[in-house]
């Protein structure tokens, strides 16, 4: 018997390939180095992809806006404003598999937050298996034992901001295209981070456009081979598959750029990424879709 899902296979293959493309840019965004401030990093990459928007044009001067969803894409590229520029600092200030087991929260924050923002209901079992995320994240921040850099902090901040941003996409995506979500993201961010980034403005040589244009391409490529992955196959399938996120960020910070691997933060990034999978698995049983998959917070 066929089912919705032609191709679990598929899905996760192109799963796979999402995973890569998101590490990469967490890799090339820590190629680029600290010597660029983090706002003007973020503006640059947003900038440089709106050239991926020229094919959505033409549906989104199309689209005729309500007040209310003009204040709700507004509230939202503020959010995410900040959620990226959180970002960037963090991956100059901790190492790549902390950022990547950390981002693991996102869709925690947004199971929580859907208790508010759309009526869900918080069983027994959800509630169970958000304390165990948070525990993971403990896992991995281990305060007392270590001491914690601003960039820990900017990563906590930055997926609730992230997963509130998440949140308000899944509302605008019931009433507008899905070019015209990503479009007005893309656009709204880029106008947000423009007065910050002039205010610090370092400018940038040719090998840090170059970097920061590969960023916005393997983001681009990313969110794409991620749509693939869900037309493919059921969340349940592809949520575990993010795992290798965090194999190969660990991978390439102890190859490239002479990071030590901390077995606790692959320790907390499995427990945190556990509890996301048996909440994604809880939804799928509820027949719902609430929690996102991890890559579907990213820049």
């Amino acid at each position: 018997m066929e089912s919705e899902y032609h191709n679990p296979a598929r899905g996760v293959f192109w799963m796979v390939l999402t995973g890569l493309c998101f590490v990469m840019v967490t890799a090339l965004v820590k190629l680029s180095g600290g010597r660029i401030p983090a706002s003007e990093s973020a503006f640059l990459r947003y900038l440089l992809g709106l050239v991926f928007l020229i094919p959505m044009w033409g549906s989104m001067r199309a689209v005729r806006l309500s007040a209310r969803q003009w204040k709700l894409f507004g509230l939202r590229g503020l959010v995410h404003t900040g959620g990226v520029v959180l970002w960037f600092f963090a991956m100059t200030r901790i190492p790549i598999a902390e950022v990547t087991a950390m981002n693991y929260l996102n869709p925690v924050y947004v199971t929580v937050l859907a208790v508010f923002f759309l009526g869900e209901k918080l069983a027994l079992r959800r509630i169970m298996a958000i304390v165990a995320a948070m525990v993971g994240a403990l896992i991995i921040l281990r305060p007392g034992f270590r001491e914690l850099d601003a960039g820990h902090f900017a990563m906590l901040i930055t997926a609730l901001l992230f997963a509130v941003s998440y949140l308000l996409a899944k509302i605008l995506s019931g009433e507008v295209s899905a070019s015209v979500v990503v479009g007005m993201l893309s656009i709204t961010v880029t106008i947000g981070l423009a007065p910050l980034a002039i205010a610090v403005w370092v400018w940038p040589t040719p090998f840090e456009l170059a970097v920061l244009f590969g960023v916005a391409c393997f983001a681009t490529a990313g969110h794409f081979t991620m749509t693939l992955a869900f037309a493919a196959a059921p969340v349940t399938v592809t949520q575990p598959v993010t795992f290798l996120q965090l194999v190969w960020s660990v991978a390439i910070g102890a190859l490239f750029f002479d990071e030590s691997v901390d077995p606790w933060v692959i320790a907390g990034g499995s427990v945190i990424l556990g509890a996301v999978v048996f909440i994604t698995w809880r939804e799928a049983v509820l027949k719902r879709r609430v929690t996102p998959v991890v890559s579907e917070t990213k820049v």
